[in-house]
């Protein structure tokens, strides 16, 4: 017998309506974002140039109170972040986060206020998986990289029951494939398994027919197929068998999902947690209104922001056992 997936919608930071910010990043993102996205071809070409966007991030102002240690593994780079004067050793609980950015483009700089926000919540080191990507590897080498980082991880100590999996869009692929690649090598499973609007199925063919297929204000349809040929090196019919969502979900532990209600990967997340429930894995699913894609991610400042990130704190150290912090003027 299957268990349900937990399905709630949220209104706003209260749930009492969503913020002016709010309203105006879903604004410019619809008129600036999705125009170009929807009209740059996604060619290797393309590719090259997207790879500049972490290194123009780079130059941004940091977040604060934090410390980041980088780590070398074989073939790319790890960071550590840690709130600052936190010395809680990795083995007492640790996130492994995957960033999103279409298995193309985003990175470590990309990312770290989104990392440092759940590092300063959860009082745990969060370490951030500078995964290769298009064009030097495909979805396979990706995963193969996730998989090592976490093989890194309980080499330092960590236990999988003290370890929480999360990522946001093309990351939450791997939060589910880097989980699945887990428990083929005889590893053990994290605690936790955290998707915001993840990507998690290759084969956009129903996704045409999704009642979002028009309404999101990031990315198009089209472009998320061309992304799924692309980084899974099949040019026609992509395999299913590489989507988590057509995998042996069985074993796999408790997952929080999160997505935009009116966003295209909204359809990944509503048949993952029904999948999942299938398999008797529990699942809470979030359905944000008035929300873009990954928006915690892409967005960390605004007031809903904050508060799925505190959602995804409590996720977290309910799975690892610990205190959080929910303090909205935690950045």
């Amino acid at each position: 017998m299957s268990v349900s997936p937990i399905i709630r919608y949220r209104n706003g930071p209260d749930d009492r309506g969503v913020s002016r910010q709010s309203r105006v990043a879903y604004a410019a993102t619809r008129r600036l974002v999705r125009p170009f996205i929807a009209s740059a071809p996604i060619t290797m070409q393309s590719i090259r140039v997207a790879v500049l966007l972490d290194r123009i991030a780079g130059v941004l102002r940091e977040p604060c109170n934090i410390f980041r240690e980088r780590v070398q593994l074989d073939g790319f780079p790890l960071e550590i972040v840690r709130p600052e004067g936190e010395h809680r050793d990795m083995r007492d609980g640790v996130v492994l986060y995957f960033h999103g950015g279409a298995f193309l483009c985003c990175g470590l700089n990309t990312h770290r206020r989104v990392v440092a926000s759940i590092a300063k919540r959860t009082r745990m080191p969060v370490v951030s998986v500078d995964y290769r990507q298009l064009p030097r590897t495909r979805i396979e080498g990706s995963t193969a990289d996730c998989l090592a980082a976490y093989r890194w991880l309980l080499d330092q100590g960590a236990r999988g029951e003290n370890v929480v999996f999360a990522g946001d869009s093309a990351g939450g692929f791997l939060t589910f494939s880097t989980a699945l690649a887990a428990r083929e090598a005889g590893l053990p499973l994290p605690a936790g398994l955290i998707g915001l609007s993840p990507l998690l199925n290759l084969d956009c063919s129903d996704r045409r027919y999704f009642r979002n297929a028009h309404r999101d204000p990031f990315t198009t349809v089209r472009a998320v197929a061309a992304v799924c040929r692309l980084a899974s090196g099949h040019r026609r019919r992509v395999d299913p068998m590489q989507s988590p969502v057509n995998r042996d979900l069985s074993g796999l532990p408790p997952t929080l999902l999160m997505a935009g209600e009116t966003e295209v990967l909204l359809a990944d997340a509503e048949l993952m947690a029904r999948r999942l429930a299938r398999a008797d894995v529990a699942c809470t699913l979030e359905i944000w209104r008035g929300q873009v894609h990954a928006f915690p991610a892409l967005y960390p400042d605004l007031p809903e922001s904050r508060a799925a990130l505190r959602e995804v704190a409590a996720f977290i150290t309910e799975r690892i056992g610990s205190d959080v912090r929910r303090s909205d003027r935690i950045a």
